[in-house]
């Protein structure tokens, strides 16, 4: 992000905090207008298909508690918070005959998503004997995680798999998104994947992966080859 448009979100939001503490009585920046900053959509993906397979494998070598969590994140794309409050009751129903995990998600919206076989076997085994509770459990303690735990359980997995860059719950959402429009999944249903709001916000990540690949360039090369 341009420095510019930092400096401008910390100055509207020391004036905000100020007006909200009394300190102030009207907030000056209310009516500021932020820089215009453009993303950069030619930056890698996050983990492609292989690397995403291969911290799905890694995941479960380690505890059973990390290999729900990767499954978690990296199919069915949820936010780390989501991920660290999923019970066990919470995937117990089946409709239409597939297994479902219900769970309420950002702007606390509820949202109902299909359990597939392998994402099902992770969270079972880590599961064990138990019928109710939180899922995902401290390895050690056996106390349930919290956000920073998903992100220290993310950051192990990583390290473990041999990728070389920081990996975040977020870059295995992204991941999920990426990676499904890459095997063909309709927009729209990436959509419903990833939760967006905004269908504009699932056209950048399909922007992101494939404005190389699909450049106009290549079209226009293969149009006027041999001139």
């Amino acid at each position: 992000m341009d420095s510019s448009v930092v400096t401008m979100n910390g100055v509207r939001g020391y004036f905000r905090f100020a007006h909200i503490d009394g300190l102030i009585t009207a907030d000056p920046a209310v009516y500021a207008r932020l820089p215009k900053s453009h993303r950069d959509e030619t930056r890698p993906q996050d983990l492609d298909r292989l690397e995403l397979i291969r911290f799905l494998q890694v995941a479960q070598t380690i505890t059973v508690h990390h290999g729900a969590l990767a499954y978690l994140l990296g199919i069915n794309a949820l936010r780390a918070s989501e991920a660290a409050v999923v019970r066990i009751e919470d995937y117990a129903d089946t409709l239409r005959g597939h297994r479902v995990l219900h769970l309420v998600g950002k702007g606390n919206k509820p949202a109902t998503m299909p359990v597939t076989v392998p994402v099902l076997r992770a969270l079972e085994a880590c599961r064990g004997q138990r019928t109710t509770g939180p899922l995902v459990l401290r390895p050690v303690s056996g106390n349930p995680i919290d956000r920073r735990d998903v992100y220290r359980m993310v950051a192990r997995i990583a390290k473990t798999a041999g990728i070389p860059r920081h990996i975040s719950p977020h870059s295995l959402r992204h991941a999920a998104i990426t990676n499904a429009l890459d095997a063909g999944v309709p927009l729209r249903d990436a959509q419903i994947l990833a939760r967006h709001a905004d269908p504009r916000t699932t056209e950048h990540y399909d922007r992101a992966r494939g404005n190389l690949d699909r450049h106009g360039v290549h079209f226009l090369t293969a149009n006027v080859a041999g001139v």
